[in-house]
């Protein structure tokens, strides 16, 4: 199973000063990805290599931000000061999960700057709500060079390596179907003891001037 994203919420203090901290951290810069009018969102991003990015979300002033999960999730994760929302997965056919969740998938779009309306599906953010360890799965309908990841520049050659997740993995697993020791296929996982809330503790990103830690 393959990582799509990871997804850090605005602080008190904004989406673009949020961005702007990350940014000096990592050594590059992050765009504006647009919004989500669905949902309620709007973020900044950072194409990573290997198809992944980092994406910083913001609730908008706008109602249907308390309507669905997602603008829930992002409301909740802001209010509580910021910081890392969850990781996302992508899959090919999200089928097996609706069968499994007892439910459809949620279409999603994302309007970026440029006027180009990026199209996928979703679920799981329920889960994410109930148990911030566990991913949601996306499905992408917009061809693969409009991902994220492939635009933008690519994000100057900075990759993430490493998640570290307070949790279980035997829950995380179950979730996924994937097995403890290697829920993913292209990113290493952590697995923290979690003394509070669980969920995505750190990211560990490869840039020019080596590992840095968020």
């Amino acid at each position: 199973m393959r990582l799509d994203h990871v997804s850090y919420a605005a602080g008190p203090e904004g989406l673009d000063a949020t961005s702007q901290q990350l940014a000096a951290a990592l050594g590059v810069e992050l765009v504006d990805g647009g919004v989500h009018p669905r949902f309620g969102t709007r973020n900044r991003l950072l194409p990573l290599t290997d198809g992944h990015y980092l994406e910083v979300v913001a609730v908008l002033d706008h109602p249907v931000a308390d309507k669905v999960p997602f603008g829930q999730a992002v409301r909740a994760r802001s209010e509580a000061g910021g910081g890392w929302l969850g990781w996302v997965v992508a899959v090919d056919d999200l089928y097996p999960f609706e069968a499994r969740l007892g439910r459809p998938a949620v279409q999603g779009n994302r309007k970026r700057p440029d006027g180009y309306e990026l199209l996928w599906k979703q679920i799981g953010v329920l889960g994410l709500l109930a148990d911030p360890q566990l991913p949601f799965f996306v499905c992408w309908e917009s061809d693969a060079e409009e991902h994220p990841s492939a635009t933008l520049g690519g994000g100057d050659g900075v990759d993430l390596v490493r998640l570290e997740i307070a949790g279980s993995p035997h829950r995380v697993a179950e979730w996924l179907g994937e097995p403890e020791d290697h829920p993913l296929d292209d990113v290493e996982v952590e697995w923290v003891a979690p003394h509070g809330q669980p969920g995505v503790l750190a990211a560990h990103f490869r840039t020019q001037a080596g590992i840095v830690r968020i």
